[in-house]
């Protein structure tokens, strides 16, 4: 406390917070800050006698303000996680479909959203190890979405299918485009 009174005695003398800062082995950010907070706080040198150290601090440095605790109303997180097994279903779908902000105007945001299905979706027990020895099992399949490819030739849009073949053990991945799922390719 005695440091923000001696930053308040050199500023009424008419020192530059530069050298306030030097004088009182402070940086120039705290002196500045100091200064901020006492003149928002309507405080000038010299300081009132009946102010006592306590009281000074209370006023540059009041308690942050205290929200209070809306109730607000949680989504339906079984809804979501359900809903999120769907093609093409992102969390970002789902919180603006739902119309939170607009059903609760004093709602959530996305980040919000986002970290509380995480917290729920931890809390679900679906752990299932399995035990794989190398070279014993590879699992295939297809993609599901897949991106068109236009001849520059022709102008032709085609759509090939992206096979996918994952080793058990390592987790190798292996992926290629093929125009079709028959099986040559």
């Amino acid at each position: 406390m005695r440091k923000i009174k001696e930053v308040l005695r050199l500023n009424a003398s008419g020192m530059s917070n530069r050298k306030i800062a030097q004088s009182l082995h402070q940086s120039r950010p705290a002196v500045a800050n100091y200064l901020r907070r006492a003149a928002d706080a309507g405080l000038v040198w010299p300081l009132p006698l009946e102010l006592s150290a306590a009281a000074i601090e209370q006023r540059l440095f009041p308690p942050p303000p205290t929200r209070a605790n809306r109730d607000r109303t949680q989504p339906d997180w079984q809804w979501v996680h359900g809903e999120l097994k769907r093609k093409g279903v992102t969390q970002f779908l789902l919180w603006q479909e739902q119309e939170y902000l607009e059903q609760h105007p004093g709602g959530y945001q996305y980040s919000w959203f986002c970290d509380r299905y995480r917290e729920w979706r931890g809390k679900l027990d679906v752990v299932m190890r399995q035990d794989h020895r190398a070279g014993e099992k590879l699992f295939v399949d297809y993609a599901g979405h897949t991106v068109s490819i236009v001849n520059q030739h022709t102008g032709e849009l085609r759509e090939p299918q992206i096979f996918i073949a994952v080793l058990g053990a390592s987790n190798y991945t292996y992926a290629e485009a093929n125009w079709s799922q028959a099986l040559p390719d």
